[in-house]
């Protein structure tokens, strides 16, 4: 099956240019492709840009286990919808993915039901220093410094020390100091408004867990990702990294703050929690001074009814990706970034950091996982429109300006004209961990 797609404004590696793409089968094998050239399918993209897919490198897809909120098809048809190409999910599902049996489980899971491509990171414990020596297929490993319960919560120095020296995988971790959390919960007799999540969860449970975990990253000479960055005062930790050290943000950090609360409730309730109106700024700045390197979603969906219940009982998490390329298009509407900026930090950042195979970029060799967005389309977010199983977002009732149109996963198109092709099934991602990160020549 040869595809072309002629006309459009390509977002390529040396900037933007129009040009035509000829994709064969499932790569790309052709830019600025000729003008005979012969193909089963034209499209005609004339007043649409041409981006590679986006890389979600932080999702919770709930399967196994939770599939009430989600599961990998339905997140994988609102990954397809949003143009996100390939999602990595987390480890805490229940059972989490502790060992390489359990990991590959859930691939065999993805295979039978995702829409998009696919990868697994393995997930770290006091005791499973072992298995995470022997990972293969999986981007990486993820470490719960706080915020988890049972298994998955690795918050002792000595059992962080053995990961971190005895492993070679790259790491990455959601970093909350489980200390400061507690003493905070107790001053506060447990909380009991929304507003109190963010005293509980403050800016400096965030900035020790970061600190302590760059540390062990350095002292250890071991790639580290930080996600979920909440904090303007982490910024400061990510310089002079060494080439060892990379860094994401989510769209409810930068788009949502404390004032939120009175108006969205539980629906920005999230583990580490929105900060301030400062903190907002700050992170974008981090985002277009290069401190950090990638924004993913951290989609993390419940049910409406669940949200709803009284704090602390309320859950941690909201859904984005059906949305979160959308949010970023109309930034660069907004004159506040360029398209290339953000197909750095959402399609080709998070293929480096993790060292995906042949993702990322539009370049001949590269996987024909593509989104034809238009910059002029306007659109509002509706619960009512949403595919995530949950239902609803918090960007309910919001307008934006640039969408993705039409998203294609391994050369075939999986989103186009307001409709998913749930029959289609993505690839599991490969990696070359010898490459050696972001930071790598």
């Amino acid at each position: 099956m040869r595809t072309l797609i002629r006309n459009a404004q390509c977002v390529l590696p040396t900037g933007i240019h129009k040009t035509d793409v000829l994709v064969e089968d499932s790569k790309i094998v052709g830019v600025d492709a000729a003008l005979g050239t012969r193909a089963d399918e034209v499209i005609d993209a004339t007043g649409l840009h041409l981006i590679p897919g986006v890389i979600d490198d932080q999702v919770h897809f709930r399967d196994p286990g939770l599939t009430h909120k989600e599961d990998l098809h339905t997140g994988s048809l609102a990954c397809a919808k949003g143009g996100v190409t390939t999602f990595l999910e987390m480890p805490n599902t229940k059972p989490p993915a502790i060992t390489q049996a359990l990991l590959e489980e859930k691939l065999a899971i993805a295979a039978s039901k995702s829409v998009v491509n696919y990868g697994f990171y393995i997930g770290a414990t006091p005791k499973n220093v072992d298995v995470l020596k022997a990972a293969h297929r999986t981007p990486g490993i993820k470490i719960f410094i706080g915020s988890s319960t049972g298994d998955l919560l690795v918050d002792e120095q000595e059992a962080l020390e053995t990961i971190f020296a005895g492993s070679t995988l790259p790491v990455c971790a959601h970093c909350e100091d489980e200390t400061t959390v507690k003493a905070n919960t107790t001053r506060l007799n447990g909380g009991s408004t929304y507003a109190e999540h963010s005293q509980i969860r403050d800016h400096a449970a965030a900035y020790i867990a970061t600190k302590r975990a760059i540390d062990l990253a350095k002292r250890h000479n071991h790639r580290f990702h930080v996600l979920h960055v909440s904090t303007g005062r982490e910024l400061e930790l990510l310089r002079d990294h060494g080439g060892l050290i990379t860094a994401e943000v989510c769209p409810h950090h930068l788009f949502f703050n404390i004032d939120d609360y009175a108006r969205l409730k539980s629906l920005v309730q999230m583990n580490p929690s929105i900060k301030t109106a400062e903190d907002n700024a700050q992170l974008w700045q981090g985002l277009l001074d290069g401190l950090i390197q990638v924004v993913a979603t951290d989609h993390a969906p419940h049910t409406l009814e669940e949200k709803a219940q009284p704090y602390p009982k309320s859950p941690s998490g909201l859904p984005a990706v059906e949305n979160s390329l959308a949010l970023m298009l109309n930034q660069v509407n907004l004159g506040l970034c360029s398209l290339e900026q953000v197909v750095s930090w959402m399609c080709d950042a998070p293929a480096r950091v993790w060292d995906i195979v042949d993702k990322g970029r539009i370049e001949v060799g590269y996987d024909a996982d593509l989104v034809l967005v238009d910059m002029q389309r306007e659109a509002t977010i509706r619960n009512a429109d949403q595919l995530t199983k949950s239902g609803w977002s918090p960007w309910d009732g919001v307008t934006l300006r640039g969408w993705p149109v039409r998203t294609f996963v391994m050369g075939r198109t999986a989103f186009a004209d307001g409709r998913v092709n749930r029959e289609h099934r993505g690839e599991e991602a490969r990696y070359d961990h010898a490459r050696g990160g972001f930071w790598a020549t």
